[in-house]
């Protein structure tokens, strides 16, 4: 039977390696992005901040709202859950479940926080960024084809896949809803052909572009996105993918009841739009309500399995 400290820490594991490489990916498109977008488009690197709730942790820190400061809160500023302070805690999590992961798991999770800690300034500088970000991403999915290949699929594995979909499902939502918040700013409406241009770093901030011109067999818009990043089943990072994943995982754990109670709640992934403007604030407060949903289902994790030694 495993400890529930032990599947706590498979939890958080996995969550922490995806969050260090969805805060990379975001980071990625959002500098292409801002690359490829019109002048006149009253779009800033703060909006960063605005998408991950961290307004208040920003202001206590920094005064100004500039592309440097976002990256340092983002990357480097331990004091507020940057990609540094995440590859920490992840370490740390490795380190303390060597008796359930392979060594070769902790070799390669030690090699990557030696290589942000070492070169994270370089995430701060424009020549530098792409190259840095992009062997965190590699990195990351170096550690999660070890994980898969070299973990036993019984319970610690469950518990890997609850952490990894979860917080792949709630990036997902804060990619749509940077997105959506793009095209609503002054200015966008007068662009042309900016949706293409914004709805395109979408998918590819989430390498799903070969995938949704297979699936969805036309041309990049906003609503043929999003139905496809809420609603597609096989693609794995869309949110009924893995809201199927964590299904999974559930019916293979003892004491699920309550969660798969929980879980029959959230299986709305469908939000009608048929054009463009469609996908307003309607949509943005449909994306905040899944995200609660989330946050919800985590909770409920941690009632179920996570705090069973201290009842």
């Amino acid at each position: 039977m495993l400890l529930s400290t032990t599947a706590e820490r498979m939890y958080w594991t996995a969550r922490y390696l995806e969050r260090i490489e969805n805060t990379a990916r975001l980071i990625s498109a959002y500098h292409k992005l801002l690359l490829d977008l019109p002048g006149g488009v009253d779009i800033t690197w703060y909006n960063l901040i605005v998408l991950n709730s961290g307004e208040e942790a920003f202001a206590s820190r920094y005064k100004k709202r500039d592309e440097r400061n976002v990256l340092k809160f983002m990357l480097v500023d331990e004091q507020n859950g940057s990609t540094l302070s995440d590859v920490k805690i992840l370490r740390e999590n490795i380190r303390t479940s060597r008796d359930v992961l392979a060594s070769e798991v902790w070799e390669c999770v030690n090699e990557l926080y030696l290589y942000i800690r070492d070169n994270s300034q370089q995430g701060l500088l424009r020549r530098q960024r792409y190259e840095f970000i992009d062997g965190i991403i590699k990195s990351c999915q170096q550690i999660n084809g070890l994980l898969c290949d070299t973990t036993s699929h019984d319970d610690v594995w469950q518990f890997i896949q609850l952490g990894r979909n979860i917080e792949r499902a709630d990036m997902t939502t804060r990619i749509l809803d940077a997105g959506v918040s793009v095209l609503l700013q002054p200015g966008a409406e007068l662009a042309v052909d900016l949706s293409q241009v914004v709805w395109g770093h979408v998918l590819r901030s989430l390498s799903a572009n070969l995938s949704y011109r297979r699936t969805m067999r036309a041309r990049i818009s906003g609503p043929e996105v999003t139905q496809f990043l809420l609603e597609d089943e096989y693609f794995p990072r869309t949110l009924r993918f893995c809201h199927d994943r964590i299904i999974e995982a559930v019916h293979k754990l003892p004491g699920q009841k309550n969660v798969l109670k929980k879980l029959k709640t959230i299986n709305s992934f469908r939000f009608e739009a048929e054009s463009e403007q469609d996908l307003n604030d309607s949509f943005r407060d449909y994306i905040n309500e899944l995200q609660i949903q989330l946050l919800v289902l985590h909770q409920c994790f941690y009632e179920s399995w996570f705090a069973f030694e201290e009842r």
